[in-house]
């Protein structure tokens, strides 16, 4: 029997207070309205930026539904939307491309200005929730809110990919792959013949040196505290990796001596303040670039000596590796089709979805130097919780 544009009663990982685990939640899915899309999960991963939400070191309206790394099909639309259709695969993605912002427009921008981010509401477009739990409405995360058997974007929000796509891999490139692969290629240019240096080897770290490998670096260096990480990021590309730890002076001090002088580009994948100084500050004084790839805290700010800039070297950041998503995304996932990079040793753990809270677990237990690690996949009948190097 047809669900179209009836109200749809599913299961939902609801986020009630900060510093609590998620609650496992019968939730009410309203049918979409004009321009939105219903889509029916079939895999998300746990990111860290879903982390900061929960401590409140990123902050979003509750209650609230997480989840921003997916996969799913469509089960409905609603009036007006042309994009998709019901039965297609799609990623829905937090980075809307609206297409008429003067960010979607650009050629080098792609930060739309839809996107539900820095001031977030915590609603799709029209300033509503299409989500209710216990008669109460629930708050979206930036606009598409994945730890839900069902959930409801807007159409700018989601992007049809091929059929043959598996979703429970793909879901990936809604953001730790599509984030670091496109910092290298995409917003840093890495050159060939280049040294590179990528701070945090988790999920994203790890993309990007895939993305720093493709783009035809000679030198890629991993750095980060849990030397665990060390073979998975050789295996994707690393030519060498170091622990701070082992060092008695500052890493940027370290790597220059290594590089003679700096690195051509590094890549900050962490989060935080002193690591993306440390990133910035090995980087060749003359014409070193250095990318910003992690969110900090929100309660924090960089204070830095303007010299380090003076001098020549680039200081970049960029969101979702710089990649206008619906125009990237269909791309990506025919590349990943064609086995033009690879997506499988990022997944380490797949977890029932009720077991999402043990997922997040997985993700705290690794060291706090390994950025961004996306850690699992969640299974519910269709819907899973995919997990990335942590």
């Amino acid at each position: 029997m047809s669900t179209a544009g009836k109200v749809i009663k599913c299961k939902a990982a609801v986020l009630w207070e900060l510093k609590k685990p998620l609650s496992i939640e019968e939730v009410e899915v309203a049918p979409p309205k004009a321009y939105e899309v219903r889509i029916k999960m079939v895999a998300t991963g746990i990111c860290h930026s879903d982390d900061h939400v929960i401590s409140g070191d990123l902050l979003t309206p509750l209650p609230v539904i997480l989840g921003h790394e997916a996969a799913g099909i469509v089960e409905s639309i609603g009036e007006g939307v042309t994009a998709v259709k019901p039965g297609d695969k799609v990623i829905p993605v937090g980075l809307p491309q609206c297409e008429e912002c003067a960010c979607c427009k650009h050629p080098e921008a792609n930060y739309c200005r839809k996107i539900d981010l820095i001031n977030p509401r915590g609603t799709l477009q029209d300033g509503t929730t299409r989500f209710t739990c216990r008669g109460k409405p629930i708050h979206h995360l930036v606009t598409i809110s994945t730890f839900s058997e069902y959930t409801v974007v807007d159409e700018t929000s989601v992007v049809k990919i091929d059929a043959a796509a598996p979703l429970e891999k793909v879901c990936l490139i809604g953001c730790a792959f599509s984030t670091g692969y496109g910092s290298a290629v995409n917003v840093a240019k890495v050159t060939p013949g280049s040294t590179c240096a990528v701070f945090g080897l988790g999920g994203i770290g790890l993309s990007t040196v895939i993305g720093c490998k493709a783009a035809g670096a000679a030198r890629i260096i991993g750095v980060d505290i849990n030397k665990g990480k060390f073979a998975k990021a050789k295996e994707l590309g690393a030519t060498e990796c170091i622990n701070p730890q082992d060092f008695k002076k500052p890493v940027h001090e370290v790597l220059k001596e290594m590089t003679g002088g700096g690195v051509d580009f590094s890549f900050e994948a962490v989060g935080q303040i002193s690591t993306m100084l440390e990133a910035l500050s090995c980087c060749h004084e003359a014409f070193g670039m250095s990318v910003i790839i992690g969110v900090p805290p929100s309660s924090q700010n960089l204070s830095v000596n303007p010299i380090l800039l003076l001098s020549g070297r680039t200081w970049k950041g960029a969101i979702f590796g710089g990649f206008k998503s619906k125009d990237s995304i269909p791309k990506l996932v025919a590349d990943f089709l064609a086995k033009k990079f690879p997506l499988d040793p990022l997944i380490t753990h797949v977890l029932p979805f009720e077991k999402i809270n043990e997922g997040f677990e997985l993700l705290r237990s690794g060291k706090r130097f390994c950025g961004f690690p996306q850690t699992c996949l969640m299974e519910h009948s269709s819907l899973r919780t995919v997990s990335v190097q942590c």
